[in-house]
């Protein structure tokens, strides 16, 4: 969200061209490869796969550990190993031009970004809020989990993030959405239009201090007022959130590394809404945990460019508590299901073939 108000504030469309010109990449960035994710509403990793060696680079098949991951150069790509739509390639890799990303058959995505919606996992024909919406490449991947098929209530309180936001969702081929300009915090969990919504993604305004290609006139570190501004943002956020009658499911994220907008926030709004949600032990396999802040907060994910090779990034699931039900599972349903299928992959191997549904590319 930071990144695209200052992309609008620098009337730029590319990330790239906030950079000074004589100004070189930051360490972080220069490590971080470039991630792919495949729009499964348009098209499938096959067929993306086949265009990109037809372009003439080489597929490794799917990497085994990250260090393969930063080991990539010139022409080559993997299939990622935690994401089952999402293809690496070298850091710096520019595809703003190429027909896939024009076409709206990938979305240019952060591995890190793309968890909140890997991790929410709704099920088709879900009703999902997505709460701080633009720049919209959650949006687009929920509807993509989604299938496109239920509703998706979009919030943001910008008009021009959400004009560039419904240009870059119709062009991923998004059909299944409403989009509001509104403060979620405004938004009344009563309204019976939401009577349906089971999950929540929220991904509110934070300090943005992971972002691995911050410029250097911006304030390396926040002061502690600004932090505690945010933070209580956040929390109003995040129990508003959970207000909402039928809610299930809710993933909160931040590209923050701060504390105070990561675990604390979740801490005291756990407390503040006592038994009634609770951490699910999100995603068991990923290296980096929550810091050690209060009991149960190494549920929660974390992700940095020297561990994960990915923006700084935090996440959190939390569910309702049903009576007598037992401790939720380390993953939800269907994206438990992608692991397991994802793991059955021999390492090297291309992704197995299956029908053509979906629009092919040439």
């Amino acid at each position: 969200a930071e990144l695209a108000r200052l992309k609008v504030q620098q009337k730029v469309s590319r990330n790239e061209d906030l950079l000074a010109p004589a100004q070189a990449v930051s360490p972080g960035a220069s490590q971080v490869p470039r991630y792919v994710r495949v729009n499964a509403l348009k098209t499938c990793v096959d067929d993306v796969i086949d265009f990109f060696k037809r372009q003439g680079y080489s597929y490794l098949g799917k990497a085994a550990s990250v260090e393969e991951l930063r080991a990539l150069s010139g022409k080559k790509f993997l299939l990622d190993l935690h994401l089952p739509e999402l293809l690496v390639f070298p850091p710096q890799t520019d595809f703003h031009d190429n027909l896939l990303y024009t076409s709206g058959h990938i979305i240019l995505q952060d591995k890190a970004s793309c968890l909140p919606a890997f991790l929410l996992s709704p099920a088709s024909g879900s009703h999902v809020i997505d709460a701080c919406a633009a720049p919209g490449n959650k949006t687009s991947h929920l509807a993509a989990i989604l299938k496109n098929k239920g509703q998706i209530f979009a919030f943001d309180v910008d008009t021009k993030r959400l004009a560039t936001m419904n240009t870059m969702l119709m062009r991923a081929g998004v059909t299944s959405f409403q989009l509001a300009q509104q403060d979620f915090l405004t938004v009344d969990p009563a309204d019976p239009k939401y009577s349906k919504v089971t999950y929540i993604l929220l991904d509110p305004s934070c300090s943005g201090s992971g972002m691995v290609n911050r410029l250097p006139r911006e304030e390396a570190a926040p002061s502690a007022e600004r932090l505690q501004a945010l933070a209580g943002f956040q929390r109003k956020a995040l129990s508003h959130a959970l207000s909402f009658p039928a809610l299930q499911r809710l993933v909160y994220s931040t590209c923050s590394l701060h504390r105070e907008e990561n675990e604390d926030v979740v801490h005291a709004v756990l407390q503040e809404w006592g038994s009634a949600f609770g951490l699910v032990n999100a995603f068991s396999s990923w290296p980096c945990r929550g810091l050690a802040a209060f009991p149960g907060a190494e549920c929660c994910l974390r992700a940095s460019p020297a561990d994960t090779l990915t923006h700084g990034f935090f996440v959190a699931v939390l569910e309702r508590h049903r009576e007598g039900a037992v401790s939720p599972s380390s993953l939800p349903a269907a994206a438990e299901e992608n692991l397991q299928h994802r793991e059955g992959t021999e390492p090297r191997a291309a992704p197995k073939r299956r029908k053509r549904k979906k629009q092919r590319v040439k």
